[in-house]
């Protein structure tokens, strides 16, 4: 842009710059130009449910709906598959404050058998395709047998944990995610557009999980259904 002089002095005139397009519009306009595939209920499906029982216990699963124009992605887990990862945390940091880190940790690539195929029409040439391992050394075997070991033992007693219902959203580059906690069954797809109507209902204000889900779970619940599991 031209210049011009001001009290003797040349002041160049420079256009301010644009203002940055608002997260909201670029995620309608990602959302516009590549959509979703979507179900007759208007939902974004990743995964089967063919091999699901109606009896099954659920532990997670994803769905995604759009909302305002923008789309919404729901990352779910069941109580119970926190409350599992908590045993499998815990036994892990009793391991290690018992038996110490994992021994030889390096032993995949450690002494490792470099495999070649031959190439080329005389067949002298080699190239390298792949490598093979050593037998996995009879410590660290014997590290994760204790752990199974411990593990098992963990979730037959169970532990003193209480997972209460929660959900948090954040802005992604191209969706809003949700990480939802809440004890539901997802087995079958009438079961996930639950679980969407639920999410799409707690980001709207329509309900809270508190009035939902008032209690928590606990190492009673995980006996009671590792139990019925079991008979």
């Amino acid at each position: 842009m031209q210049g011009r002089l001001h009290h003797g002095l040349h002041v160049r005139l420079v256009q301010p710059p644009r203002a940055l397009e608002p997260p909201a519009r670029r995620m309608r306009e990602h959302h516009r130009r590549h959509p979703w595939r979507l179900s007759a209920g208007g939902l974004y499906i990743p995964h089967a449910y063919h091999d699901m029982k109606p009896d099954d216990l659920s532990h997670w699963d994803d769905v995604g709906f759009i909302l305002n124009g923008r789309r919404f992605m729901v990352w779910w887990q069941h109580p119970r598959y926190v409350y599992a990862f908590a045993i499998e945390e815990l036994a892990w940091s009793q391991q290690e404050a018992e038996f110490g880190q994992v021994p030889e940790r390096d032993w995949l690539f450690k002494g490792a058998t470099t495999l070649y195929k031959q190439v080329g029409k005389s067949g002298t040439r080699k190239k390298p395709i792949g490598s093979e391992s050593q037998e996995t050394p009879e410590s660290r075997q014997r590290y994760y047998d204790q752990l199974d070991e411990r593990i098992a033992a963990l979730r037959q007693q169970g532990i003193d944990l209480e997972v209460r219902p929660s959900w948090t959203w954040r802005r992604y580059l191209r969706c809003m995610g949700i990480n939802l906690v809440a004890p539901v069954e997802v087995r079958n797809e009438h079961e996930l557009a639950q679980l969407a109507k639920l999410a799409r209902q707690l980001v709207l204000r329509q309900t809270t999980l508190a009035e939902r889900f008032p209690g928590a779970y606990s190492r009673a619940d995980w006996l009671r259904e590792h139990s019925e599991v079991r008979t």
